[in-house]
C-alpha cells in the first residue's frame, strides 16, 4: 500500500487549506481500515486531525471539528482535507495514513508535505 499528499505548499492566512491523498496497493472502500490526516507543526509532536471510514462516516479531533472536513472520491481512490479560515498556527508537514482496525495501528504512510500559511 502506498500513500501520496499532493496539494499547495502555501496557504495564506484566513483561506482554506486543501490536501488530497492518492491510494494505491489498496481500496479505501476495504473494510477494517480508516483514511486519517495527522500533522506536525514545527518543533511541536504528531497532531490527529481526523479520519474517514470505509462506509464514509468521519470522525474528527474536537479541537479541530469546526473547521475540518475529509471527503473521499472513491472512483479514484483518493481522500482529501479541508481546513477552513486557516492561520500561521496551522503551519506543519501534514501527512495521511492508514489506521489498521484489527491492529489499532497506523500501518502505512505518506511521505508527508509541507504546508506553510503565511502572506
Amino acid at each position: 500500500v502506498q500513500l501520496q499528499e499532493s496539494g499547495p505548499g502555501l496557504v495564506k492566512p484566513s483561506q482554506t487549506l486543501s490536501l488530497t491523498c492518492t491510494v494505491s496497493g489498496g481500496s479505501i472502500s476495504a473494510n477494517y481500515y480508516y483514511w486519517s490526516w495527522i500533522r506536525q507543526p514545527p518543533g511541536k509532536g504528531l497532531e490527529w486531525i481526523g479520519y474517514i471510514a470505509a462506509s464514509g462516516s468521519t470522525v474528527y479531533n474536537p479541537s479541530l471539528k469546526s473547521r475540518t472536513s475529509i471527503s473521499r472520491d472513491t472512483s479514484n481512490n483518493q481522500f482529501s482535507l479541508q481546513l477552513v479560515s486557516v492561520t500561521p498556527e496551522d503551519t506543519a508537514v501534514y501527512y495521511c495514513a492508514r489506521i489498521s482496525i484489527a491492529t489499532v495501528t497506523l500501518d502505512y504512510w505518506g511521505q508527508g508535505t509541507q504546508v506553510t500559511v503565511s502572506s
